[in-house]
């Protein structure tokens, strides 16, 4: 960055520091990148103020003494949200005081400029930043292995930042053969572990993980077979469940492409192709209305009197991937 990247004003007097702070707003058409209000230490008053007016991210961390004696103290790095907020992602170390410093300048400036939500992204590497901006009014978000989402609400009132997520995503892979066998499995832990219930393979979506993927994966994983994902037949939404989150599960079919089992031996005790009638006969499903309602989806299926739902990719204005829609297709082909 060269000068002509760079605009100093220098101030003398508070009223001049005043009058500066006030117009700086208009300096957005100008061609400059960064402002820089310079004030004399004698001058300071009780604050030094250096502001970026670009959406550019400010310059690296910290305050210094500029060349000609004045003192130009610097902002946090930021860059605008779609939704009038700013977004912090540090990545240097910094020490706790300075960073105090540095997070009280950038609020007044924040909520000089009207921006509404700060979020502090915290690599775990500067942990010993969280009790600081804790102490500046942020609150936890939500935290992922290597890194902790902090954030602020600058309005006094009419807090819109969305809360953390909400919900986990299951599937419920349904899998028969020609022979009307389903493939199910007995678990070593969990819910349905030593009461001696037999269950179709059941897993979490994970993160950027497609519904029918996770059903593909999950039959993997348990029981060793290949299989080709059919349908969304039913879901289910259940709340108070891990945490306290709401949690919505998918009963898909798929069809199998091998059936040589090769049970999981860390979370799968027995796998196996067991008859229909056996599997829908259990008492089990008499006393857990899902596993009911799960039988009577297969027979439908078996009797070709119910359609599901079959993932359909399609554009996006928003995303350049292709995401998918789960749809009737049979249903839609027939009314075009």
């Amino acid at each position: 960055m060269n000068d002509d990247d760079i605009l100093r004003l220098e101030a003398e007097e508070f009223s001049t520091i005043c009058l500066i702070l006030s117009r700086l707003s208009n300096l957005e058409t100008n061609c400059k990148h960064f402002v820089y209000l310079e004030v004399p230490k004698q001058k300071l008053q009780a604050t030094s103020v250096s502001m970026s007016v670009s959406a550019s991210p400010a310059p690296l961390l910290g305050d210094r003494l500029c060349e000609n004696g004045f003192e130009c103290v610097k902002i946090l790095p930021a860059t605008n949200d779609a939704h009038g907020g700013v977004i912090v992602d540090l990545k240097e170390a910094v020490d706790s005081e300075v960073f105090a410093t540095l997070l009280r300048s950038s609020l007044l400036h924040w909520k000089k400029q009207g921006k509404d939500g700060v979020w502090i992204k915290l690599p775990i590497e500067l942990v010993n930043l969280v009790e600081t901006a804790v102490k500046e009014g942020f609150w936890y978000h939500h935290a992922e292995p290597n890194y902790l989402m902090l954030v602020y609400w600058i309005p006094k009132i009419g807090c819109t930042i969305p809360p953390n997520a909400s919900h986990c995503v299951g599937v419920g892979a349904i899998v028969l053969n020609d022979k009307k066998e389903v493939l199910v499995v007995q678990e070593k832990r969990g819910g349905f572990h030593g009461i001696g219930v037999w269950k179709i393979p059941t897993g979490v979506v994970d993160a950027g993980e497609e519904i029918f993927e996770a059903a593909i994966r999950e039959v993997k994983e348990e029981t060793g077979i290949d299989t080709k994902f059919l349908e969304v037949l039913a879901f289910r939404h259940t709340h108070n469940s891990l945490f306290g989150k709401s949690d919505i599960s998918f009963v898909c079919m798929l069809h199998p492409l091998s059936f040589d089992i090769k049970k999981q031996d860390l979370e799968i005790e027995a796998a196996q192709w067991m008859p229909f009638e056996e599997f829908s006969e259990q008492p089990f499903n008499e006393m857990h209305e899902p596993f009911k309602y799960m039988i009577e989806l297969c027979l439908a299926k078996m009797e070709k009197v119910y359609n599901g739902f079959s993932p359909r990719p399609v554009s996006s204005y928003f995303v350049e991937d292709l995401n998918y829609l789960y749809l009737n297709s049979h249903e839609l082909n027939k009314s075009s």
